[in-house]
Formats: C-alpha cells, sequence, structure tokens
C-alpha cells in the first residue's frame, strides 16, 4: 500500500509544526518552505483551504491514507457521541499509534514497520494490520523473539510519555490498552471540527 516516504521536515514546515515528532531540522527552520521562506507573501486562505490542511495534517500525523480516513470518518459519524472527537478515538485506537504511544517506537512510522513485520502481538497473537482497532483490555506486547531487538530497547530507554489511558510492564515488554481516551486526553494539536466541516460538505 502506498505510504509517504518523502522529506518529512519539508511537510511539517508546511504545516508549521512538528507533527512527525522531535526534528531538529524543523527548528532551525520553522517557516513554510519555498524559494523565499518567510519573505514571500501569502494571502489569506479560504475556509477550504484551511479546513483541508486541517484534514492534511491529521492523515500526515497517524500516517492514514484518504480512503481509510474517509472510511474512518463514515464510522465515527455512525457512532454515537460527538464525530470529530469519535475520528480522533479511531486513530488513536490503531495498533501502530498505541505501539508508538507506549514507546515501543520513536514513531508511528517505525511503529507500522514493526506490526507490519510481526514483531507485536495482541492478546499473545501475532498481529501485522497496522490500522487493527484494539478494544479496552488488549493487551499489547513485543513478541518473544523480538525482545532483544536493540532498536525496540533503545526506544524504551528513551520513552518518557505516560499516558492515563495506557498502562506498560517494563519486565514483560508488554502494556494494556486500558481504555479509549478521551478527547482532553488526546494532546495532539488537531482541530477535528474542521474536518468534521470539509467532510460534511
Amino acid at each position: 500500500m502506498a505510504r509517504y516516504t518523502g522529506p518529512k521536515t519539508k511537510i511539517a514546515r508546511k504545516f508549521g509544526e512538528a507533527i512527525f515528532g522531535d526534528d531538529k531540522s524543523f527548528e532551525k527552520r520553522n517557516y513554510p518552505p519555498g524559494q523565499h521562506g518567510n519573505a514571500r507573501r501569502r494571502g489569506k486562505k479560504s475556509e477550504y483551504a484551511i479546513q483541508l490542511m486541517e484534514k492534511q495534517k491529521t492523515k500526515y500525523m497517524y500516517g492514514i491514507l484518504e480512503r481509510q480516513f474517509r472510511n474512518m470518518f463514515k464510522k465515527a459519524t455512525a457512532a454515537p457521541g460527538i464525530t470529530g472527537a469519535v475520528l480522533l478515538q479511531l486513530c488513536e485506537s490503531r495498533l501502530d499509534n498505541v505501539v508508538y504511544r507506549m514507546g515501543i517506537s520513536p514513531s508511528r512510522s517505525g511503529a507500522r514497520q514493526l506490526v507490519s513485520h510481526r514483531h507485536i502481538t495482541v492478546n499473545g497473537e501475532k498481529v501485522n494490520i497496522p490500522s487493527y482497532q484494539l478494544k479496552a483490555g488488549d493487551v499489547v506486547g513485543v513478541r518473544e523473539k523480538s525482545k532483544s531487538l536493540s532498536a525496540i530497547n533503545d526506544s524504551l530507554a528513551n520513552a518518557n510519555h505516560v499516558y492515563e489511558w495506557i498502562t506498560w510492564n517494563g519486565e514483560k515488554k508488554e502494556g494494556t490498552f486500558v481504555s479509549i481516551p478521551e478527547r482532553i486526553q488526546i494532546t495532539e494539536n488537531i482541530n477535528e471540527q474542521l474536518i468534521v466541516e470539509l467532510y460534511s460538505k
């Protein structure tokens, strides 16, 4: 399946924030890409352009393609609750995102690769589908044969984020997806209402 593999800093500069995580190159040049950089005059963006950029930013952030994202929006629309909040909850409940949140990988793209290469288990069973939707109580772990991988151990050693909706057992190298996070617990800088307005046109 097609994935964005181009320069990440350029995309981050386009949206004005480090959407792929820590990025020293972005910190040096945190203005839009282009020949004239900050000197270029940029007209006021239309309402549609603002909504579209918010959707694109979210897709890049979570590594989701358009068709997948549209299907998730349909699912969120059909579910009870506020559509925008449910959409973000679906994004956060993806297996690749939870692997990233647990600190098994320092990035979502790295987490997606670990899942695809069968290094991750859910409730003791190998799962190689990054978009797999976790349910409350699911146990996510590192496969026994993969526990010695330096990439995983290095990432876990540097992980310092704590999330109320996830628990982690360092000895077993497994964690529990305790519950679907509430909107207030999702820390990403996303205005989901703009995405809802875009898809509702």
